[in-house]
């Protein structure tokens, strides 16, 4: 569901978020780097996965700064860059809080009529580890379903570990179009994300495999979050199987 601002985090809990920034411009068409990081940093979240983080064209330049992410978010991104000048891969980029650490890196292109790509990432706390798979799927459903397939086989290719998967599937249908995610991934609407002006669909997704559990989710709209982006962060709040 939409609400203003995010309930206070358990101890246990992960909190995840997945938020398209359009490359850090607003519905006052401003591109603005601490305005995203200032809705970032309210959610208070563990790990923060972005898409549109760069901008467009070649050299496709970060468009969230490094710095402005290590001072304004108190987070720090991980290293998913195939070059120095861009934060993401294909746009996808992830951000973690303080106490994680990144074991792995894997990127993975994606067919499709645009370029596309995803991230999947190993990381581990003192909570332990985990993978976040981390991506923004292409426009047509024939194009994402194949992208889906791809990544299902790149993740049953590595070793076994609690999975999430983030990002903006551009799916319009509350319930359909998911199916190569199945039955690995359980797929979960954290609510309306899009346009950030008047939501009415949920292109921002969580999905969750063996050996996590959904405690709470929602998309954000307070304050900076209704305008900075013509997307709403969405936040999700993860159980680790004992």
């Amino acid at each position: 569901m939409v609400m203003m601002v995010p309930p206070p985090k358990s101890a246990n809990a992960i909190r995840v978020v997945s938020y398209n920034i359009r490359k850090c411009v607003g519905l006052d068409m401003r591109r603005d780097p601490h305005r995203i990081a200032g809705v970032i940093r309210q959610i208070g979240a563990d790990i923060v996965a972005l898409q549109e983080a760069d901008k467009r064209l070649p050299p496709r330049r970060y468009a969230l700064p490094p710095d402005v992410i290590r001072s304004e978010t108190n987070m720090f991104p991980a290293a998913v860059a195939p070059t120095k000048v861009s934060l993401g891969f294909h746009g996808n980029a992830l951000l973690l809080a303080p106490g994680w650490q990144v074991d792995a890196v894997h990127r993975l292109p994606l067919p499709g009529l645009e370029p596309r790509g995803a991230i999947i990432v190993d990381v581990t706390s003192a909570r332990g580890p985990l993978r976040v798979m981390a991506t923004h799927l292409g426009l047509r459903r024939r194009d994402r379903q194949q992208q889906m397939t791809l990544m299902m086989a790149e993740q049953m290719s590595l070793a076994a570990r609690p999975t999430i998967l983030l990002g903006d599937l551009n799916e319009w249908s509350p319930s359909q179009g998911f199916a190569p995610l199945d039955p690995f991934f359980t797929v979960h609407n954290p609510g309306r994300s899009f346009p950030s002006r008047r939501p009415i669909a949920a292109l921002d997704r969580v999905a969750t495999g063996p050996g996590l559990h959904l405690l709470d989710a929602g998309a954000i709209r307070a304050g900076a979050a209704g305008h900075a982006s013509d997307h709403l962060p969405i936040w999700a709040d993860l159980g680790l199987a004992d």
